[in-house]
């Protein structure tokens, strides 16, 4: 492993973890190694859930660094983005001793993986300029550098503010934490941004890493794929820690499925119709009765400020409109945060709300 090996664990740096049955590369026509049963369930039709799954499906994993602009062995399939936080937290920060930045209000389990590891938890808020929430690269590097940060988790776009990162000055922040902190892009939402996505820089930056998912753009948050993009080497680690077989079958299988180039054609359409529908929603609700201000976003959310936003949340939820409140987040007091939905759903959202339908319609 390259120099990124210095910011895992110590005790973790000759682990080799649980060998399965299934991560020995052997061929076989009767397989007798994995106490399977020989007999399959009657709810499985097609007996292909009588045996473990490949823990990294080799298929998939080539068909998402295809789509992401990597190598297969840069990439970590897993559980949602959320087993991949978890992970690097467990991999690289020793319970009471390292920390992890994050710059809140922000995407939660970031916090919550370095509380469970015991990691202290450094923060950098983001600035709200009146108009925009902004990240100070500048003050995240100092923070990180005096608080001896071992991960700096940043989300571009960001959620729930929907904002954007430059590469240039992401990438700069990695190259002055090397050696000392692994920077964290999370790009869950950037299939709906004008923005680059840093997975390009992974190859030449080792402490640079980038989540990606198919929960969002993709629509599966049901089948829990997610992956992490990372030096090679930081990936054969968090391997080594990760539970035997983290990717069902099944799973696996619609994932395949999603990213055939009938499929992502459709999710290239649903993505541009989203971000049409994001403009007009955003435009109709600054001119909404009580809303006091709208975030610019470049994701598939707008975050919303109301002069008095339980009544907000309350009438919509009395239309059956779920929204999420944002209330109890820092600097949010008067927030809540609305997702994208279809024409319909979003013309029922602005009637709630008293908004006129018709802003901002694109002809």
């Amino acid at each position: 492993m390259n120099a990124i090996s210095g910011l895992l664990r110590e005790d973790l740096r000759g682990f080799m973890g649980y060998s399965s049955a299934r991560s020995q590369a052997l061929d076989g026509t009767v397989w007798l190694n994995a106490n399977e049963s020989p007999w399959p369930n009657a709810a499985d039709a097609d007996a292909g859930l009588r045996r473990y799954p490949d823990p990294q499906p080799q298929a998939l994993r080539q068909a998402l660094a295809e789509l992401y602009g990597c190598k297969p062995n840069q990439l970590l399939i897993g559980r949602g983005s959320d087993e991949a936080i978890d992970l690097l937290v467990r991999a690289l920060c020793t319970p009471g001793r390292d920390a992890v930045l994050v710059t809140p209000p922000v995407f939660g389990m970031y916090a919550v993986c370095a509380r469970l590891q015991g990691a202290r938890l450094v923060e950098v808020p983001l600035e709200d300029t009146g108009t925009d929430f902004v990240v100070d690269l500048q003050a995240v590097g100092d923070c990180a550098l005096a608080q001896g940060a071992k991960l700096v988790f940043l989300c571009s776009p960001g959620n729930p503010a929907g904002g954007v990162l430059g590469a240039a000055e992401v990438l700069a922040l990695a190259q002055r934490l090397e050696g000392q902190a692994l920077v964290v892009v999370d790009e869950a939402y950037v299939e709906y941004a004008d923005a680059e996505s840093l997975v390009t820089w992974v190859a030449q930056q080792t402490n640079l890493a980038v989540l990606r998912t198919l929960s969002k753009a993709h629509a599966l948050p049901a089948a829990r794929i997610g992956c992490l993009i990372a030096d090679a080497g930081l990936i054969d680690v968090l391997r080594r820690c990760q539970a035997p077989y983290p990717v069902p079958a099944p799973c696996a299988q619609v994932a395949l499925q999603a990213l055939s180039v009938q499929a992502q054609a459709r999710t290239t359409e649903a993505v541009a119709a989203t971000c049409t529908e994001r403009t007009k929603l955003s435009v109709a609700l600054q001119d909404a009765p009580g809303a006091s201000r709208v975030y610019p976003s470049q994701a598939n959310f707008l975050l919303v400020r109301f002069e008095d936003a339980d009544l907000a949340f309350a009438r919509l939820l009395a239309a059956g409109i779920v929204v999420r409140d944002m209330r109890s987040m820092p600097q949010l007091a008067d927030a809540l945060r609305i997702t994208i939905g279809t024409p319909a759903q979003n013309s029922r959202v602005l009637a709630v709300l008293g908004a006129r339908s018709d802003v901002g319609v694109v002809a």
